[in-house]
């Protein structure tokens, strides 16, 4: 297992990252703030999305949070100290930023797992809705906690509305309802729940084996043409697919998985 906050990032101080083979485990590592989101941590989480991006040796990202909690949302404290400023665009420039992360980690080109325990507030919601599998346990509690606190969901709100829908969106959101693991996967906000933390672990395992038989390249570009499908007319959405199949279909990658069907036997990535 490789510490690559201490090979290739050393700047970061508020995550631990963990490389094991094709897979980077993010931790969140404020456990004395429940893993709450800060902009150091927002900052930190942007710039190993962005060292990691292009590497098709990393094939899935897994975002956990230390301490037995996933993440409380945004940083109170931060906010207290945003509300010091008097001119509304600077605020508004600063919340923006944690969009742009959501945006990042919705579209990475890695698969990207995110296992929620203990809680996943506000912000920690949102993001539990942009992984492309989300598991959590039976008693993790969930809320969107914002307007609550006088404040509306405003960076998250249409990554969690794509999630649940928009009748759902407007009860979580206008109600701050507070609901758990079972319900999350009822809503479409997780994919599994389970039992415990050990279980959840072992469903992690299950899913990074089924993402080996997956080629990374082709994972990636699958990725992209799911969302260029929610951006583009379907004829120019079409076309987009049509190229990436094309790359992928003449790449050594698109070449060995023929052959390896051809030859019925596993991928040289399937190990």
């Amino acid at each position: 297992m490789t510490d690559l906050s201490k090979n290739k990032l050393p700047n970061i101080h508020s995550l631990i990252l963990d490389r094991d083979d094709s897979v980077l485990k993010i931790w969140l590592n404020r456990p004395e703030a429940k893993n709450a989101l800060s902009a150091e941590m927002t900052d930190e989480l942007n710039l190993v999305l962005d060292s990691v991006r292009d590497d098709r040796s990393i094939r899935t990202i897994v975002l956990r949070g230390k301490g037995g909690v996933f993440c409380a949302g945004g940083d109170i404290k931060g906010f207290k100290s945003g509300m010091q400023a008097t001119d509304a665009s600077e605020v508004a420039k600063s919340n923006r930023t944690f969009g742009d992360l959501m945006i990042k980690l919705n579209e990475q080109p890695q698969v990207v797992i995110i296992l929620v325990e203990g809680a996943a507030i506000g912000g920690g919601l949102g993001l539990a809705c942009v992984a492309d599998v989300t598991l959590v346990t039976a008693d993790a509690r969930f809320r969107l906690s914002e307007t609550s606190l006088g404040i509306p969901p405003a960076q998250i709100a249409p990554f969690v509305t794509e999630r649940v829908g928009l009748t759902q969106a407007r009860r979580l959101m206008l109600t701050g309802a507070r609901f758990k693991g079972e319900e999350a996967v009822t809503l479409g906000i997780a994919h599994g729940v389970a039992s415990d933390v050990t279980d959840l672990e072992a469903q992690c395992e299950t899913i990074l084996g089924h993402i080996k038989a997956c080629a990374p390249g082709a994972n990636a570009v699958t990725k992209g043409i799911l969302f260029e499908t929610l951006r583009r007319p379907r004829a120019e959405a079409l076309d987009f697919a049509s190229h990436g199949f094309a790359q992928c279909m003449l790449s050594p990658e698109g070449l060995e998985g023929v052959a390896a069907f051809v030859e019925k036997r596993p991928a040289s990535w399937n190990k």
